[in-house]
């Protein structure tokens, strides 16, 4: 576990619900967890199906960003659904989604992009960008998303257009410090 210093209240830690490991215990973490114990225990999803903590790392105009990606869903070996969590509003939180669904895996494009604040969610189309369910209840269940699989494009994403899609998380997923600048990687003199 890191020793990175945060401007988030910090409990201590606790037990990733999916992996068994021990990470830091914040609030935004225990919204994490929430959403695993969710799609686990009521949507039916087995922990092995789901792919904690991913990143995609961005750098433009000398701006870096690690863009987290909570957790990606993989049914029979292909991945279908992203889930990203952020707190207050669900709009805000879509297009990144969206983006992140389309290139982090190369190979192809993730159909479905959930946004979660832990309490709402929206399911998105990744082809379209439009919102296909709204709330918690909208969010597939395994068996549902098994079903889904016949009908959708795992086309991968255009090369020539994934930088646009890189540009559009690195300006969404930048995080900006309480002191109003980004926050400072570790040991770095400037964020």
């Amino acid at each position: 576990m890191a020793d990175i210093p945060s401007h988030h209240y910090i409990y201590g830690t606790c037990t990733d619900y999916v992996t068994g490991e021990e990470i830091v215990d914040t609030d935004d973490e225990r919204y994490r967890q929430k959403i695993a114990r969710f799609l686990v225990e009521e949507k039916g999803f087995a922990r092995e199906e789901l792919e904690p903590r991913l990143t995609i790392e961005t750098l433009f105009a000398s701006q870096f960003v690690v863009s987290r990606i909570e957790y990606v869903v993989r049914l029979d070996g292909r991945r279908v659904m992203v889930v990203r969590y952020g707190p207050g509003s669900l709009v805000t939180r879509e297009r990144p989604a969206i983006a992140a669904a389309r290139v982090i895996d190369p190979g192809q494009r993730i159909p479905l992009a959930v946004v979660t604040n832990g309490e709402d969610a929206e399911v998105l189309d990744t082809m379209t960008g439009k919102v296909l369910f709204e709330g918690l209840a909208g969010v597939p269940c395994r068996e549902d998303l098994v079903a889904m699989c016949a009908f959708f494009d795992f086309s991968p994403y255009p090369e020539e257009r994934r930088e646009r899609e890189l540009r559009i998380l690195n300006a969404f997923d930048v995080q900006v410090c309480c002191v109003g600048s980004p926050c400072a990687l570790p040991g770095k003199e400037e964020g």
